[in-house]
């Protein structure tokens, strides 16, 4: 990693500690948590464990536990000085033999194994505070009834500190306590009772608050750990290296923190467990757990929990807050097994293992689903109290987690294979190797040395009590059919319409469209209206919310292929004491969905057992100050009562109208009022909260409310809206003409629930979230717009950064909807009016894309190849800067401290361009004119266009030298205005989760490679390119079948992590090293900690997008409702990267709604380095902003790929180039006012921007102090994008690229073997090597061979890129993302020769391996993990059996299993054939079978493509199982299954009877 100068100020870092201090403090009040605190802070790591199930203690488990940590310090990061690590440490039993040597030399008498314990204490380096901090600590011990011993000095070695930990490392001693005769459990209790009241007595010193921890207090473990490299905790900690430290297990972590304040305390192990993640649902988890800690008891403890709580703290990491739950539960009785099941439970739903084996497992997880909602997200987790030890994965499986025995009787667990480097030289020793799987449990007990694995583990824990029984007792609320009749007249129904704030648009697109076609709509263009807060015009309440999404820290989640780990059940009723550890307590109704028909809401009004009250939610109107806070008042005083007489269901209803005089209070106001009212009186676990809403009628509606605290919501003047539009005559008709399915009332509805229970799923899955309870008053949302006196009463603790509307002036919006409603004396509605939030419409809503806009520009830039025309662009200028308020910088103006000076003084047009981008559009959403011409224009100009994902045709990557003088090539014959020297190649090369085109020469022809994490029109989603757009062109470039539609997943295939990004940096920087990588990230709260995270990760730019930007495809919902402002999100990042030393690292640049000049200098004020130009680029090229992008439709074929329509493509290169070029000198003229020379001198000065005095029309409470505030001094920009690519060293790349042979080989084409050794540090290896022979070669153009013979554990990414003539093969073991991207060539993995173990049953290869594989050969002789085969396109594999999710996304290509796979093969298979040996039978309920069909191998060509491959297989990697298939093929080929997807049905291969002329069907 490249050097660079750490700037932390120690201002900065104390700043921090009183931030966190006051986090504290204000933690101790209770109720809602504060999600800023939360943004702060987030990690991953590498985690393991070994142990002896013998009960051997020995020196050689921990020192060997120091070299496995050591080997994961790629998995960690350190910090702006490159040497204080991010954190690293051990947990292991207390070394006994070592202390009690200590003891002895020391004369201290009385401490003992068995009777005594441990503390291991971090104290303030102050001699006065530390002595303080000592005290207090012996106080609690002896309140306890417990004997202090005395205090040891734990011997360290400071050299080995980074600076930067160095500032903040701490004194580390250890207290030694006497049991005073205390049985062991109950000693354990006092302990923890003692940490807890000492860290409460300490909390209130701010000093001590901060810089004193205790790590562990216990009889049984202890935990030595800090902000180090992994390299030296060792030599720190020099117990460590003392032979008489002795333990059973070791359990190791390294973590890589995207913040970098060092914080010693976050580094883990924890006190119970090791966390390799990020807990997803962390904000629900923090908000519930405070809500319900007041009725958690249990007589174990005597009645002492009030000294425990607060149990959680959101000033803490989400590993830290998980383990203090777990550890009390632990404490107060349950087994660690039961613990972890609870708390973070798999998906036990549709999975055939567990239904065939132990079904009774359900109930477990059923009663506990009500009480404590899951800790969710990428998590590997392995735990110990000392007694026992395990490790347990999410249930998605999104941490790799690799396990192996030895014939020694010893357990490894690590998230890589090869921590210790002796693959081959203990092979013969390893005994069985093995992965954790979706949700899975290993777990051994150090007592008796028993070993248990999932199944075994689950039988034990949910047979334990009567889980099943207590279930019969549970109301499912399922079956119950909606009502036909309609309940209001037409009239009744337009106004209730129009008071609930219905548009036109709403009712025809949103709410008929879903009822019809029971999906979301979808639309394209991004979302160029007003923010709700500037725009004058009234707007619900929900828009003012933005749902919040994973990047980077967390990975989103697949609704569409992998939604068999989620679920929408919710419970209602009280939910019960978490502490009770017999009881029966569980709440009486389950729901299958929180969207209620009003038949099913009709149920649990009078269900017996929920004594529901409904309450009605209305303010006196007129308009009179606080008389909606009265009526919130009345509502929550109302709620409470109702609880406390019994009541365990409350309906919040706005039924029935009250007229203009009783308006509703707005029901997403209504719901967070009363959720925050009950927490803070202590009530809010003995109800559920039901809406009754006329409001709600989106997917992002429904999410509000459930995010906010309701149960379920009844979306009654939806489903009114539904029943009236199915018995319009309108749609009578058109049945009767056979234009629309002939669908009931009933089934209207039914559609409109189930388009909202997907839509549901897509909006959880975009944080990385599996179950609705765990979504449910967890306030996943940010707020722009909304007041304190707001967000405090009905939404606290939500972001909400830059001021809005008070109280009254929400009743003011309301009151604006209410009053259109009630037309004058004897007047009717006649329809509910039109708003224009979707389309341009004359007198409504404006829009910043607009015809008037579009047609000013193409006329100011002589659209078709003609000249500029200043006059025009003048206009379009006037157009751009007098629009009325729509974005944060509308709101503010420049005020410079300098003199104007004249334009000649100022930096060139030129140099200005250099620093313009263009937005990730890709070819296949836009058509191949358009995309060229924007790539030939951007070259021109020096600047950067950027591919977007899809790929590139190579003709691209050539300088065009035909060019006529009349602009024509016969190389681009559809193009116009070319040029000699023209080059059609994107600078910037996307590299998106479909993977789609990307090959090495591809990656090789970049300039940059951008990693698209998320996308502005919808970030957490994946791409979507309808069928109709995938023309054979398209599919070529895609490697896909044309007329199938191509949906990307979500980014997490192998971004699941920060670590997981940075090995995709690195993976990137390795097959092309002079390419620079940029990370795409769109603005939310918190992103500034999550740029750092990038800038560590070692990316070279960082993009921040705003959450308006433009799609070809997307949900409605998304364009609408997810991602921040652009000017927010680059503040943010910029001054994190500032305080962090970090900002010189990394150039930054923005995204989001540029159109001019005047963007430029106000995002360069606000921090960016470059500029990006999406929508105004093709309009500029022609686009007429017809928003019909997603049909293929476009009337002028930018965005389309019908070839009709392509032909009156009317842009040329020119067109673009001149835009910039007045954009530039726009920028000029701004900065000689201002009185500068260049953007050098004002990028990051946005203490040069004022708010003007002009406010908005709704309020005059916004505060955009946020965006004005000085971010602090920061070098040169031109430096930052003059550095060269980050590097990485020499590699072992490097290391064969510098034998002569090898690059004669390449040269001359010839043939060599070159033998190697590697080990797990080596990761990526043969990229660059398959990047040398691409860049002469393309991807298959080779002719000769190049083999290398490598020996060892690899790292992860083995084999990426991998390109035709390179043959790899591995005797070992290899970890995640094998044959990433590979294009062509061959690789072979087998384990070691002599390893006792069938190669079948071993796990020797990682997750995703073939992720996006576009061609070549893959066997491997074993086992491979999770998604194998994700979105390959044309490479063909052999494996033995791999986890679930085999073959997702597959577009080509051929995969062969001869072992067991998991559970969803096929979901998103759209392509190519897959074929499965069945030995047991239960290969069909595996099979998600949405889009493939199953058959057995039917044809000859099927036949031999299978015995090929298997030959081959036998050949490559001498497998016993292969070679047995083969001997035995009579009897072989009848048990296997072929997988076929529409697309391949009419192949040889598949049927004998191939039709001609048969196209592919999606």
């Amino acid at each position: 990693m490249q050097a660079m100068g750490a700037r932390v100020s120690p201002v900065a870092v104390t700043d921090a500690r009183a931030r966190r201090h006051r986090a504290r403090v204000g933690a101790k009040n209770g109720g809602a948590v504060d999600n800023t605190q939360l943004l702060e802070e987030h990690d991953a790591c590498g985690v393991g464990f070994i142990a002896s199930l013998k009960g051997e203690r020995t020196h050689k488990t921990v020192k060997d536990s120091l070299m496995a940590v050591g080997c994961m310090e790629h998995r960690g990061a350190c910090s702006a000085d490159n040497d204080s690590g991010d954190g690293v440490g051990v947990m292991t039993h207390i070394p006994w033999k070592l202390l009690d040597k200590w003891c002895a030399a020391n004369g201290i008498s009385g401490f003992s194994e068995g009777s005594s314990a441990v503390g291991m204490v971090m104290l303030p380096t102050d001699g006065a505070k530390a002595a303080e901090a000592k005290k207090i600590l012996e106080a609690s011990c002896v309140a306890e009834g417990l004997k202090v011993l005395g205090w040891r000095a734990v011997p360290v070695d400071n050299s080995v500190v980074g600076p930067l930990a160095k500032m903040t490392c701490p004194v580390h001693e250890q207290i030694l306590v006497d049991g005073a005769g205390l049985e062991r459990e109950e000693l354990e209790r006092k302990l923890f009772i003692a940490r807890k009241t000492c860290e409460k007595s300490a909390s209130s010193d701010a000093v001590l608050a901060e810089s004193f921890y205790i790590c562990t207090l216990s009889s049984r473990t202890i935990v030595y750990k800090g902000m180090l490299r992994s390299a030296v905790l060792g030599k720190f900690y020099k117990d460590l290296e003392d032979p008489d430290y002795e333990s059973q297990f070791s359990i190791y972590h390294r973590r890589f923190s995207t913040n970098t304040t060092p914080k010693w305390p976050l580094s883990q192990p924890m006190r119970f467990l090791g966390h390799n993640g990020e807990i997803n649902t962390l904000q629900g988890n923090l908000n519930w757990m405070a809500s319900k800690e007041a009725d958690m008891e249990n007589p174990i403890w005597g009645g002492r929990e009030p000294e425990f709580r607060p149990i959680c703290n959101p000033a803490a990491s989400d590993s830290a807050n998980l383990d203090r739950v777990a550890e009390l539960l632990v404490r107060t009785g349950r087994a660690p097994a039961e613990t972890m099941m609870l708390l973070v439970p798999e998906a036990h739903r549709n999975h055939p293992e567990l239904d065939a084996t132990f079904p009774e497992v359900h109930d477990f997880y059923d009663y506990y689903a009500g009480m404590q909602e899951a800790w969710d997200g990428p998590a590997l987790l392995v735990f110990s109290d000392g007694k026992q030890l395990g490790a347990r994965l999410d249930r998605n499986g999104l941490r790799p987690a690799r396990f192996w025995r030895t014939s020694d009787d010893y357990i490894y667990v690590a998230s890589e294979v090869g921590v210790l480097g002796d693959v081959m030289s203990n092979a013969s020793n390893v005994v069985s190797k093995g992965r954790l799987g979706p949700g899975m449990m290993i777990y051994a007990d150090l007592e008796t040395g028993e070993f248990k694995e999932n199944t075994e583990i689950a039988k034990e824990v949910s047979a334990r009590l009567p889980y099943g029984e207590w279930m019969k007792a549970i109301d499912r609320v399922k079956g119950i059919e909606p009502i036909g009749a309609t309940q209001l007249d037409p009239i009744q129904l337009i106004e209730c319409q129009a008071r609930a704030g219905y548009a036109a648009e709403d009712i025809t697109m949103i709410i008929e469209s879903m009822a019809s076609d029971a999906i979301e709509p979808t639309w394209s263009m991004g979302d160029d209206t007003p923010m709700p807060v500037l725009s004058g015009r009234p707007r619900l309440l929900y828009d003012y919310f933005k749902q919040r999404f994973a990047q980077v820290t967390n990975p989103a989640i697949d609704p569409l292929r992998e939604g068999l780990v989620m679920s929408l059940a919710m419970t209602l009723g009280a939910k019960g004491n978490l502490l009770d550890t017999q009881g029966k307590e569980t709440p009486p109704v389950m729901l299958d969905s929180p969207v209620l028909f009003d038949s099913e809401l009709e149920h649990i009004k009078n269900h017996p057992k929920l004594k529901t009250q409904t309450i009605a939610a209305r303010y006196a109107a007129g308009g009179a100050a606080g008389a909606l806070k009265a009526g919130l008042d009345k509502l929550c005083e109302e709620a409470a009562a109702a609880i406390r007489a019994g009541s365990e269901c409350i309906v919040i209803t706005d039924r029935p109208d009250q007229g203009p005089d009783s308006p509703a209070i707005p029901s997403l106001l209504a719901v967070g009022t009363v959720h925050h009212y009950l927490i803070a009186q202590g009530l809010r676990t003995r109800a559920s909260i039901v809406v009754e809403s006329a409001s709600a009628f989106s997917t992002h509606h429904i999410a509000t409310l459930v995010g906010f605290g309701a149960h379920a919501v009844c979306p009654w003047l939806a489903l009114e809206t539904c029943r009236s539009w199915r018995k319009s005559p309108k749609v009578e008709t058109a049945i009767q003409r056979g234009k629309m399915g002939d669908v009931s009332v009933e089934g209207v509805q039914v559609n409109f629930k189930n388009a909202l229970n997907k839509g549901l799923k897509k909006i959880l899955s975009k944080m990385g979230i599996s179950l609705i309870t765990s979504y449910q008053g967890a306030q996943i949302f940010e707020c722009y717009g909304l007041g304190p006196e707001v967000i405090n009463t009905a939404f606290k603790g939500t972001v909400s950064r830059i001021g809005g509307l008070t109280m009254d002036e929400v009743a003011a919006e309301t009151h604006m909807f209410v009053q259109s409603a009630f037309p004058g004396e004897a007047e009717e509605m006649a329809k509910v009016e039109a708003r224009g939030m979707f389309q341009v419409k004359p007198g409504l809503e404006y829009h910043g894309n607009n015809q008037e806009m579009s047609k000013l520009l193409h006329k100011a830039v002589g659209l078709g190849g003609g000249e500029k025309n200043d006059e025009f662009w003048s206009a379009y200028q006037a157009h751009r800067n007098d629009r009325p308020y729509t974005c944060l910088r509308d709101q503010l103006e420049i005020k410079s401290d300098r003199q104007p000076i004249s334009v000649d003084e100022v930096e060139s047009v030129a140099d200005i361009c250099t620093r313009f981008c263009t937005g990730g559009m890709s070819l296949g959403a836009i058509s191949q004119e358009c995309h060229e011409s924007i790539a030939i224009a951007m070259n021109r100009i020096g600047g950067k266009s950027n591919s977007g994902e899809g790929g590139e045709d190579p003709k691209r990557f050539e300088t065009i030298t035909d060019a006529t003088a009349d602009g024509k090539s016969e190389t681009f014959p559809y193009l116009r205005g070319m040029e000699n020297g023209d080059v059609a190649s994107s600078a910037i090369k996307q590299v998106a989760s479909g993977r789609f085109g990307v090959t090495t020469s591809f990656l090789m022809s970049a300039n940059q490679t951008e990693i698209k994490v998320a996308q502005g029109a919808k970030p957490g989603e994946g791409g979507q390119l309808p069928g109709k757009k995938v023309s054979p062109y398209i599919a070529w470039l895609r490697r896909s079948k044309a007329g199938v539609p191509l949906i990307s997943p979500p980014p997490h295939h192998d971004i699941y992590s920060i670590e997981d990004l940075a090995q995709l940096i690195y993976d990137l920087h390795m097959v092309n090293k002079n390419s620079k990588v940029s990370v795409k990230l769109v603005s939310q709260a918190g992103i500034g900690t999550v740029a750092s995270g990038v800038a560590k990760a070692n990316a070279d730019i960082i993009q921040i997008s705003g959450g308006d930007g433009g799609t070809g495809a997307s949900p409605l919902s998304s364009i609408k409702h997810c991602g921040g402002p652009l000017e927010m999100g680059l503040v943010e990042s910029h001054r994190t990267l500032v305080e962090n030393g970090l900002r010189e690292r990394v150039v930054l640049r923005a995204d989001g709604g540029c159109r001019s000049g005047l963007d430029v200098i106000q995002t360069a004020l606000m921090g960016a380095d470059e500029y990006g130009f999406g929508t105004v680029a093709m309009i500029a090229t022609g686009c007429v902003m017809a928003r019909i992008c997603h049909t293929n439709n476009c009337p002028v074929g930018v965005a389309s790929q019908r070839e009709e329509l392509r032909a009156r493509f009317p842009g040329a290169p020119s067109d673009l180039v001149n835009f910039f070029m007045y954009a530039a000198q726009e920028v000029r003229e701004i900065l000689a006012q201002m009185g500068y020379r260049s953007l050098d001198e004002i990028i990051g000065r946005n203490d040069l921007l004022s708010q003007i005095d002009k406010a908005p029309a709704k309020t005059s409470s916004l505060d955009l102090s946020f965006l004005t505030t000085s971010s602090g001094e920061a070098g040169a920009s031109s430096d930052r994008i003059a550095q060269p690519v980050h590097n990485d060293g020499i590699v072992l790349d490097d290391k064969i690229l510098s034998d002569p042979e090898v690059q004669k080989c390449i040269e001359t084409e010839g043939t060599y073997t070159k033998k190697v050794e590697i080990v797990n540090v080596d990761r990526c290896a043969t990229a660059r090597v398959a990047g040398q022979i691409a860049k002469k070669y393309g991807d298959n153009g080779f002719a000769g061979s190049l083999t290398l013979d490598i020996e060892g554990s690899s790292g992860q990414s083995f084999g990426a890129f991998v390109v035709g003539g390179l043959k790899v093969r591995l005797v070992g073991e290899a970890n995640d993302y094998v044959a990433k991207s590979m294009s062509g060539g061959e690789i072979a993995i087998m384990p070691p020769p002599n390893s006792p173990f069938a190669p079948e049953s071993a796990s020797i290869a990682g997750n995703a391996c073939l992720y996006g594989a576009t061609g070549g050969q893959v066997f491997i002789s074993g086992r491979a993990g999770e998604r194998f085969a994700v979105r390959n396109s044309l490479g063909e594999a052999v494996v033995e059996g791999t986890g679930d999710h085999c073959c997702e996304y597959m577009t080509g290509g051929c995969v062969v299993a001869i072992g067991k796979v998991g559970r969803n093969v096929g979901a998103g298979m759209t392509g190519g054939i897959g074929y499965f040996l069945d030995e047991d039978g239960t290969f069909e309920s595996k099979v998600n079978g949405e889009i493939v069909a199953m058959q057995r191998v039917i044809t000859p060509a099927g036949e031999a493509q299978l015995k090929g491959l298997i030959s081959a297989h036998a050949e490559k990697t001498n497998s016993p199982k292969a070679k047995a298939i083969l001997a035995d093929w009579a009897n072989y080929l009848p048990k296997f299954w072929q997988l076929v997807p529409p697309s391949e049905a009419n192949t040889p291969e598949a049927t004998n009877d191939v039709k001609a002329g048969v196209e592919a069907t999606a």
